[in-house]
């Protein structure tokens, strides 16, 4: 299998295409100027104990308080306290190497007011991102994840992934976490551990032992709330956790994000390094490899299939509901559960795509086509929980009811990156009329003018539709030419297919907004 990653960066935002066989499969964002990922590791404070809900609310920063439950607490909440107020302005700082560990406790019986007080500070990870009106979910339960191991402090146990089958393996791996884990840490081993060195994998885990103390001292320099250890960016953490031979290029569009992945990759796996590429052409970076075409048409409420079978799904409060329809197919077929079991089939592979495409999560209600054998729904069955395999999210498939529908819940720990292709059109504003076109050209030429004449700027880089942008470059002395010569500037023009056909945007060199 053939995979790219492509990767978008803006001033206040970076868009990540993973595609596999040149189609999109995953797509995520993530705002470059607010934090809050996955991963990061915040001191908090308690702001409000909820007992009924055995749960409690904590200020980390975000404009929402985070939650956590006492289940999320981990066993070890105890000794990770004595830790974080040891690191308190003025005091030592306990070792964890060293010191003796509280009693563990039972999460699933213990009461969250026994441990936690308004106004307390503790030291938090982010578990799963801020979701519509709720703000981030939070855990105790502390791990710093590497390429090849995950570390968990005040644990002491090595744990092996289970696709790592080989005993041999199992045991060369136990060996070598023993013999490098310093006392009250544990480790999970990575199946990427698998196909890599001694030296690798040690190196990774006193790395990650290097990272959380580094964590710690920051409690010294912060008050709740703050940051004490961001998680590397978006890209970075794919590229950590599905780094393989079938990497075949990572193209980004942006100079020092570029720079950054290169010296990850470097670091990690250095023969690697040639498949990281500098995007420098003039079209947008997802123009130019089709991810924007793909973005409008699986984004889309209808969904289409090979010859002429299609997917709805809609999005409800509740849950996400997807309707499985042949088209005409059933007409001009005579064996009608044969064709059923075609189109169901083709259809599993595209509904599971889109659960990761569009991260859906809680309850999904698949409608497939009837079918009557028993040993058709059960081959359904068998592709689909195939298929979900290798979704990393938490997932259950149940087979299909009496009524031909089939239940899944995936668990969802971001924000879904595209909400609705479809919006209020921003021209128009739904009444459907837009200003005259024919008066665009006179609109763009009287901003030009502004931005030379009033502002001295001696470049105006000009963001349009490509029908805009043909407009302008049409003729033997085209309207671009026209204005070049007529305002002793240089105009350049580039397109991108997300904007309206009258909408226009005045950058300057840096692609910053001049009317910003």
């Amino acid at each position: 299998m053939n995979r790219e990653l492509i990767i978008s960066v803006t001033p206040t935002e970076m868009t990540i295409a993973l595609c596999e066989d040149k189609v999109l499969v995953e797509l995520s964002k993530e705002q470059t100027q607010t934090g809050f990922a996955v991963g990061d590791i915040y001191l908090g404070k308690v702001r409000k104990i909820m007992p009924g809900l055995n749960a409690a609310f904590v200020n980390v920063g975000h404009e929402r308080d985070a939650f956590i439950h006492c289940l999320d607490m981990g066993s070890q909440f105890p000794s990770l306290q004595k830790v974080v107020e040891s690191y308190q302005p003025g005091k030592r700082g306990l070792r964890l190497e060293t010191m003796k560990l509280e009693p563990a406790l039972n999460p699933k019986t213990e009461k969250i007011a026994n441990h936690l007080k308004v106004g307390q500070q503790i030291m938090v990870q982010i578990a799963k991102e801020a979701i519509s009106t709720k703000g981030p979910r939070l855990t105790a339960d502390i791990s710093l994840a590497g390429r090849n191991v995950v570390l968990v402090p005040f644990n002491s146990k090595v744990f092996i992934s289970q696709k790592i089958r080989s005993n041999e393996d199992k045991k060369r791996l136990k060996r070598i976490a023993a013999s490098v884990l310093p006392k009250n840490y544990g480790v999970i081993i990575r199946t990427a551990a698998a196909n890599a060195s001694d030296a690798d994998i040690e190196q990774d885990i006193m790395a990650l032992v290097d990272k959380w103390h580094r964590t710690l001292q920051q409690i010294r320099k912060n008050t709740a709330p703050a940051l004490l250890m961001s998680e590397m960016s978006r890209a970075n953490t794919i590229i950590r956790d599905s780094l393989d031979g079938s990497f075949s290029q990572i193209i980004v569009d942006d100079e020092a994000m570029f720079n950054n992945i290169r010296s990850y990759i470097r670091v990690v796996d250095p023969e690697r390094e040639k498949i990281v590429k500098l995007y420098r052409g003039t079209l947008p970076i997802f123009d130019n490899f089709d991810i924007s075409r793909q973005i409008k048409s699986l984004f889309a409420r209808y969904v289409s299939l090979r010859r002429g079978a299609y997917l709805i799904i809609e999005h409800t409060e509740a849950m996400n509901v997807i309707d499985v329809n042949s088209g005409n197919r059933t007409k001009a077929e005579d064996n009608q559960e044969q064709t059923a079991l075609d189109v169901n089939l083709a259809a599993a592979h595209e509904i599971a795509r889109q659960m990761r495409l569009r991260d859906l999560g809680g309850i999904v209600i698949v409608d497939f086509i009837d079918m009557h054998k028993a040993q058709n729904r059960q081959l359904l069955y068998e592709e689909m929980t195939k298929l979900m395999a290798t979704d990393k999210a938490k997932h259950t498939v149940l087979p299909l009811s009496k009524f031909g529908l089939m239940q899944i819940t995936r668990q969802r720990i971001r924000p879904v990156p595209v909400q609705d292709i479809q919006d209020v059109c921003p021209t128009c504003n739904g009444t459907g009329k837009i200003e005259p076109t024919i008066l665009l050209d006179k609109k763009i030429e009287n901003q030009i003018s502004f931005l030379v004449q009033d502002r001295k700027r001696r470049y105006v880089k000009l963001v349009v539709s490509p029908y805009v942008a043909a407009y302008l470059r049409s003729g033997l002395v085209s309207l671009r030419m026209k204005w070049v010569m007529r305002y002793k500037a240089w105009i350049s023009i580039h397109t991108d297919q997300s904007l309206g056909i009258v909408d226009v945007r005045y950058l300057d060199r840096k692609g910053h907004n001049l009317f910003g």
